[in-house]
């Protein structure tokens, strides 16, 4: 029996995949977490085989949480479950010790299999996880700034002056999801702070 641990902050996704997981007898969900410090206190009471992580989540995210869970149990085997493309967050998971990258957009069967692959200390990467990797070790760095279009609309948010919490609320993300995405457009303008940001996003017209 494989015992698994679902991290992740949304309470319908920790269900959905509990509910795909329920139907197969070799697997076991032991335990729920919503965010990195639950999940570690868990793998305390009850060490699992197979951790399903969630990257973007309040109090300790799921790199720094990989990390920290396999730094006192180098025998679990993290798997990084999220909708994040990103070769940022891909290289920090690999190198936090998870064995595994897997888009929650994976069918059940896939991602059973990636736990039972997982437990035999496979690795396991999804499609679109490989080939953002391989694309960006073929291409050559291209200095421009290469945002995407949720990351557009949040700058036009910036730029407005709108808080976090009001970005989330305009577009309907949660507070973390926007954070994210600002702490990634300060990485890709190479801005220091919002107000640098805005300078940037206004001197090069990436607002309209």
């Amino acid at each position: 029996m494989i015992k698994v641990l679902i991290v992740d902050d949304h309470p319908l996704v920790r269900k959905g995949i509990k509910t795909i997981l329920s139907v197969y007898d070799d697997i076991e969900v032991i335990g729920e977490a919503e965010n990195g410090k639950e999940a570690l206190e868990i793998c305390g009471k009850c060490l699992p085989d197979v951790v399903l992580m969630d990257l973007i989540m309040p109090e300790i995210n799921g790199i720094e949480t990989t990390k920290k869970m396999l730094e006192n149990w180098s025998t679990i085997k993290v798997v990084t479950l999220t909708s994040f493309v990103d070769k940022k967050l891909i290289e920090d998971s690999l190198k936090a010790g998870a064995i595994g990258y897997v888009l929650k957009n994976v069918s059940g069967e896939n991602l059973v299999s990636t736990i039972r692959d997982a437990e035999k200390g496979k690795s396991t990467l999804s499609s679109e996880a490989s080939d953002f990797l391989i694309s960006n070790i073929k291409k050559p760095a291209v200095v421009e700034y290469q945002l995407t279009n949720q990351e557009k609309n949040i700058l036009e948010c910036l730029v407005e002056g709108l808080s976090n919490k009001n970005i989330a609320q305009k577009l309907v993300l949660s507070l973390s999801t926007v954070k994210f995405h600002v702490s990634n457009i300060l990485n890709k303008l190479r801005a220091s702070s919002r107000a640098e940001v805005i300078s940037i996003a206004i001197k090069n017209k990436l607002v309209e």
